[in-house]
Formats: structure tokens, C-alpha cells, sequence
């Protein structure tokens, strides 16, 4: 086993303060934090795996905090030990398990339409799925199970494993 594999990766970090008053440029970045499926670390400290593009959207938002007459600021870190990162891989990919889970729900209800309402719920959960894929960095095994909903859906005919997955965690 190489010694890299034992060591955390490299996250971005965006550090934020803004005005309570106006709400609304607070409530647009909060909108955008969720968007992005970021891991909150503490009040106003949020994290994502780093790459090209995450770093982007941060520096996109930090401009959007001191537009506002906020402060912000953006940093490159690693976790402390591989098991501190473990749980915030963990904790993002509970959140888009939850949101996997949501579309097999509806699959399942939609699986009752008549061809023309199937064929468009299967057009936006398929959308919805490409959505969740945007902010999907460590993969639960939910994510599976929704596509093989979705595409099932096409016929009306939910794989039973799907039904009980989702079932069997409400």
C-alpha cells in the first residue's frame, strides 16, 4: 500500500461573514452553498474536495459575500487524519443519500401515471438526478438504486429492491 493513500486529500475552504441586514444576498448564498452539496464545518466555514471546479465556485461566491459587505476568504487545507476526513465524506454522502432516496419516492409514486405523465416525470427526475450528480463527490449506494427507479419508470415496472431500499429506511 503506498503512503499516499494515508493521507487526507486536499479540500477548499471558504471562511464568509455577511450582514444580517439585507437577508436576501445571505439567503442567495446559502442557496448556493446547498447547491453545491458543501460540507458545513462550522458557522460560516464550509468545505469541498478540491479541484478546479469547486474552487471557482467558491471564489465566484466570496465575491458575491463581499459584494454584499461581507468578508471572505478561501483556503486550501487537509484534514488532520484520514478519519476526520472519512466523516465529512460520510456526512456529504448521507445528504445525497437522503436526496437518492427522495427520487426512488417519487418514482414509486409516479409509477401510477398514465404513459404521457410518466414519460414526463421521467424527464424531471431525470433532471433531478443530473442536479444531485452535480453535487454527488462521494457516491452512496442510493445513487444506484434512483437511476434504476428512474429508468424503470420508463415502463412502470419498479425493481422490487428499489422499493424495499427506500422503504426500509423511511
Amino acid at each position: 500500500m503506498k503512503s499516499e493513500a494515508l493521507i487526507p486529500g486536499v479540500w477548499v475552504l471558504l471562511t464568509y461573514r455577511m450582514p444580517r441586514v439585507p437577508s436576501a444576498p445571505r439567503v442567495a448564498v446559502w442557496r448556493r452553498l446547498q447547491t453545491l452539496g458543501v460540507a458545513q464545518l462550522g458557522d460560516g466555514l464550509v468545505a469541498l474536495p478540491a479541484d478546479s471546479r469547486t474552487r471557482e465556485h467558491f471564489d465566484w461566491i466570496a465575491d458575491q459575500v463581499r459584494e454584499a459587505g461581507g468578508t471572505a476568504g478561501l483556503w486550501l487545507s487537509q484534514p488532520a487524519s484520514l478519519g476526520q476526513e472519512r466523516e465529512i465524506a460520510a456526512g456529504m454522502a448521507a445528504d445525497r443519500a437522503r436526496e437518492y432516496e427522495d427520487v426512488m419516492a417519487a418514482a414509486r409514486a409516479d409509477a401510477a401515471l398514465d404513459a404521457p405523465g410518466r414519460a414526463k416525470a421521467v424527464k424531471r427526475l431525470r433532471a433531478e438526478l443530473r442536479r444531485i450528480g452535480r453535487r454527488d463527490y462521494f457516491p452512496p449506494l442510493e445513487r444506484d438504486a434512483a437511476h434504476a427507479a428512474v429508468t424503470a419508470l420508463t415502463t412502470a415496472e419498479l425493481p422490487a429492491h428499489t422499493m424495499n431500499t427506500a422503504e426500509g429506511q423511511s
